[in-house]
């Protein structure tokens, strides 16, 4: 995807609860790919240069164990939240 289709992608997903200014979207975006996670390809649409964005394998992988560490990070805290006693 380019850029704007990434902002758009995001907003549709969350139903507009959470909204990606291309301002903030593009620095990341370079970091992403100044780290090999992101592949950039270049095309010309419309009389426009548009690049598109894809993950790498690298970036494929570290996309996963993100995701994996979100999901240890959100059940401690839901265990710290509502924590399950037990009457042992």
């Amino acid at each position: 995807m380019y850029g704007y289709e990434i902002t758009q992608k995001v907003k549709e997903l969350t139903k507009g609860e959470l909204q990606i200014t291309e301002g903030a979207l593009y620095p990341a975006l370079h970091k992403l790919e100044a780290e090999g996670l992101l592949d950039v390809e270049i095309a010309k649409v419309s009389n426009r240069l548009r690049k598109y964005y894809t993950l790498t394998e690298t970036g494929t992988k570290e996309m996963v164990q993100r995701l994996n560490d979100m999901q240890e990070f959100l059940q401690t805290m839901q265990q710290l939240v509502h924590p399950k006693f037990s009457m042992d």
